[in-house]
């Protein structure tokens, strides 16, 4: 176990350092090989002590914007915490108990979003309202046919 705080440090640096020893070029490319993990998962897989979720996922917008690719990212945040909430897919029926589950996972979502996506991803939380998926339903990744529907690219 390290002493180090995630945050004490050039922590930028040691996110992008764990990334190449990884054998990946971009923060990215190392969370995109990873679609369903969570923040968390893939920060205690670049450094169990002293990398934590909120790093990576900054270190994911700043590429985003960057590349010009933040609806991807977006898409992509969705995918985990949809997966993460919701492990079995959408829920065939909206009892109490789903029905907490599938708004812990959109409002985590809606919470990760660039201010930038906001509005979209409020839109996208209207639709799984007022037209559920189909139960079991659940993107394995940000290019899922649903969510591309969804959310589609709009960046140039």
């Amino acid at each position: 176990m390290s002493d180090r705080h995630p945050f004490q440090g050039n922590w930028v640096a040691r996110l992008y350092e764990r990334v190449r020893e990884r054998g990946y070029d971009s923060l990215t490319a190392f969370a995109e090989a990873r679609p369903t993990a969570s923040l968390v998962a893939l920060a205690e897989e670049l450094g169990p002590d002293d990398v934590a979720g909120v790093q990576v996922f900054k270190g994911l917008v700043a590429e985003a914007e960057r590349t010009r690719r933040v609806t991807r990212l977006v898409r992509s945040q969705l995918v985990r915490e949809l997966y993460e909430c919701l492990p079995g897919g959408w829920p065939a029926v909206l009892d109490d108990a789903n029905r907490f589950k599938v708004a812990e996972a959109i409002g985590s979502w809606i919470a990760f979003t660039p201010e930038t996506h906001k509005e979209r991803a409020r839109q996208v939380r209207t639709a799984f309202l007022a037209k559920h998926p189909p139960p079991g339903w659940r993107p394995l990744g940000p290019d899922d046919e649903l969510l591309l529907t969804l959310l589609p690219d709009e960046e140039v």
